[in-house]
């Protein structure tokens, strides 16, 4: 009988709105910081190696990740979801509190790998447990409400961000405590799957599928595809406050201030997933579309003479941000059966997050060759838009949104 209960277990409110809160934090943990690397920057001054250490530690959980994600994709399918994502959830706030404790930037830097081991699992367990609980239309609705919520969140973030990064310099390491609350929301909330097999017996539809060889190629393709859209994704994420300053704006309260408003435009970008998605447009359009945004709002930030036209810029990348997560998400879950999901989400959630490890490297590179940061970031918006054009021509036709039964 408990058994048939479990079972019989539908998701609701509280489980979606679980998955968006402990989703949030992984993106948390690099959002918080835009403001506050100019400030961290000059507090670490005496150390010339600060302008690339900073920027890199901002993004050193991203390598603890890509390392480990599919180390924890296994642990997913071997041993279950629920138990693992809410200890990664109470050690996130560990964690990410630390470097309020520590004055040395090496040490911080430790500190910030260690956060990165929870943040592989708790976006490993999370992406898994999205193709877990619902159909195709159920993922693309909580995926956009997840888009539409996480703007109100991450403007509220950097405002706060930037004003705690004013007053001290490490104050906004104490944002990571809210890694407790959201623990408890997961022990009260979410509960074990059951597998596809069972799903699909409760549902009277036919029988259970044959075991099925692990898909390399799709995986190929959607960790190539991941590991360029992350890398343009933090290009503004963790460099943004440079280019600010380069156009005459300094204070991290101003940056916060200025981009807070703009930022919300990753609410239109989700609403854009929603609807390409509801018309079943191709994933190949929906990544050409998000990529084009990202590119052209990177090259009017590169090349903005002031900050009107770095908030043009601002804008247009932002809505390609809203659709970047959720699109790439649904994209690699329609190839991924249920005895292979975490796995492949563990190698989606590796690419994603050594992306963010690469991006801050890359744009440095970029940065020393061209000169100045607005050089590096036209740079960064003309390969987006090239691989929007890429992807288009290059990412198979037939990965589309398909009709679900009731």
């Amino acid at each position: 009988m408990q058994a048939e209960i479990v079972a019989s277990r539908r998701p609701g409110l509280g489980q979606g709105l679980t998955v968006i809160a402990a989703g949030f934090l992984p993106i948390l943990a690099i959002v918080s910081m835009f403001p506050a690397v100019p400030a961290m920057i000059d507090h670490f001054s005496a150390d010339p190696t600060a302008t690339w250490k900073v920027p890199a530690m901002v993004s050193a959980p991203g390598l603890s990740i890509a390392v480990i994600a599919l180390f924890v994709g296994i642990l997913v399918d071997r041993f279950g979801r629920r138990k693992l994502l809410l200890g990664s959830a109470m050690l996130y706030g560990v964690f990410g509190t630390a470097p309020f404790f520590l004055a040395s930037l090496d040490s911080i830097y430790a500190s910030r790998l260690a956060l990165g081991l929870s943040e592989a699992a708790i976006l490993t367990t999370l992406n898994t447990l999205i193709g877990d609980y619902w159909d195709e239309r159920g993922r693309r609705n909580w995926l956009t409400l997840q888009g539409l919520a996480g703007p109100f969140l991450g403007a509220g973030l950097v405002l706060v961000s930037g004003i705690v990064s004013n007053a001290q310099w490490n104050a906004v390491f104490l944002i990571y405590l809210v890694g407790f609350p959201i623990a408890v929301a997961i022990w009260a909330f979410l509960y074990e799957p059951q597998d596809d097999s069972m799903a699909r017996r409760m549902l009277g539809i036919d029988a259970p599928p044959p075991h099925t060889p692990f898909p390399w190629p799709l995986i190929a393709a959607i960790g190539a595809v991941t590991l360029f859209a992350s890398a343009l994704y933090y290009v503004f994420i963790i460099n943004g406050g440079l280019v600010w300053r380069e156009i005459g704006v300094q204070s991290p309260a101003d940056i916060g201030r200025l981009t807070a408003i703009p930022s919300l435009f990753v609410m239109a970008g989700a609403g854009v997933f929603w609807l390409m998605d509801r018309a079943a447009i191709s994933s190949r359009g929906q990544l050409a579309a998000f990529f084009g945004l990202f590119g052209t709002g990177l090259a009017i930030m590169g090349l903005a003479p002031d900050w009107r036209w770095m908030i043009a810029g601002v804008v247009i990348q932002q809505t390609g941000a809203g659709m970047a997560v959720p699109t790439l998400i649904a994209w690699a879950q329609r190839g991924l059966p249920f005895e292979h999901r975490g796995r492949g989400m563990g190698v989606w959630t590796a690419c994603f997050f050594f992306g963010q490890f690469s991006s801050p490297l890359l744009v440095g590179i970029i940065h020393s060759s061209v000169g100045t940061m607005q050089g590096a970031f036209l740079v960064a918006g003309l390969s987006g838009v090239v691989g929007a054009c890429l992807v288009f021509l290059l990412v198979r036709r037939d990965l589309r949104p398909t009709a679900q039964p009731a």
